[in-house]
């Protein structure tokens, strides 16, 4: 067991599964020499050699294509994109080639690789590296997308993630690198793909959230428990697929929703997760699903980003008026 922070256990996930995994090998934009941008390839370089730890150009549709090819061929390479607000570069090749090696093959190639960026706003980051667009690629048929939101789970689910015979798009919530520590047994143990974790057992409502914004969700169900509001708190994790039982099971426990995303409004994860629910949940609800989400607009800079990202005073209110029925 070692304390670590969501960075480090991202590290530490990489630098187990290329000591198991020979074929396992890491692309990206100043990976190697200085340890990415925000260091978590950081010392892997030494350990493992410039073969496996490759220094690329700043070619994000080059690294995506050449990792596809590398996959094919039966290696799992793991590309790192500086920020997610860089990974549209990349996009072409994700879409039309990795999504659909296993189906236009039959089966005969799949494409063991993973695609990782840190996401999301909170650090004050410059334009166009704040964005929280991951439901651009949940939309992607042939592709797993996971967003971890603590260090234990990064740890499992990156593994897991390099271990799939299939793409999987990883973001890492750039705003929790850091804010928090827990102890994680780094014994190789891969977490399952495609489940919710229920971080927290209530009655009264569910909360559902993935990545930097559940850290503002579990403190609202702290303050909701001080007025005797039990809140069942679940982690998505996997936003493609969509884990549809844990959830309905959840909904039919409480009778009632909220929704957390720090995406803008329209055509998010949050609006498909409402959706899975009106279909399949609809005799269970007591009261109207709410989304606590960004706005439809472009991240602001610095000074206004705080305005912009979903607050516990929001949370709590949403909870507050769906208590009401």
């Amino acid at each position: 067991m070692k304390d670590m922070t969501l960075i480090d256990a991202v590290n530490n996930a990489l630098f187990d599964a290329m000591a198991e995994d020979k074929n396992v090998v890491l692309l990206g934009e100043d990976i190697g020499v200085n340890g990415g941008v925000f260091r978590a390839t950081e010392g892997l370089q030494a350990e493992f050699g410039r073969e496996r730890v490759i220094d690329t150009p700043l070619a994000e549709s080059l690294i995506c294509g050449m990792a596809i090819g590398l996959a094919a061929q039966g290696m799992k390479p793991v590309v790192e994109i500086q920020f997610m607000g860089f990974i549209y570069a990349a996009f072409d090749q994700f879409l039309c080639h990795a999504g659909r090696m296993r189906n236009r093959t039959r089966g005969r190639l799949t494409c063991p690789m993973v695609l990782r960026a840190p996401y999301g706003g909170g650090i004050h980051a410059p334009e166009h590296h704040s964005e929280s667009t991951e439901a651009i690629f949940a939309h992607l048929p042939g592709i797993r997308v996971v967003i971890p939101s603590s260090p234990g789970r990064a740890y499992g689910l990156l593994l897991a993630a390099i271990r799939d015979p299939d793409p999987v798009v990883f973001l890492e919530p750039k705003r929790i690198y850091r804010l928090q520590t827990e102890s994680v047994d780094n014994n190789g143990q891969a977490l399952p793909l495609d489940v919710c974790f229920i971080l927290r057992e209530g009655s009264d409502v569910t909360l559902i959230s993935w990545g930097a914004m559940l850290y503002e969700t579990l403190q609202a169900a702290d303050q909701l428990a001080e007025r005797n509001i039990s809140a069942e708190v679940i982690d998505l994790a996997s936003i493609k697929p969509i884990d549809k039982t844990t959830i309905l099971s959840s909904i039919a426990k409480t009778g009632r929703c909220v929704i957390v995303s720090e995406a803008v409004r329209s055509g998010g994860v949050a609006s498909e997760i409402a959706a899975i629910i009106a279909e399949e949940g609809l005799m269970t609800l007591l009261a109207p699903i709410i989304r606590v989400s960004g706005y439809d607009t472009i991240m602001p800079l610095a000074k206004m980003e705080k305005y912009y990202m979903p607050s516990v005073a929001q949370i709590i209110t949403a909870v507050n008026k769906v208590m009401e029925f």
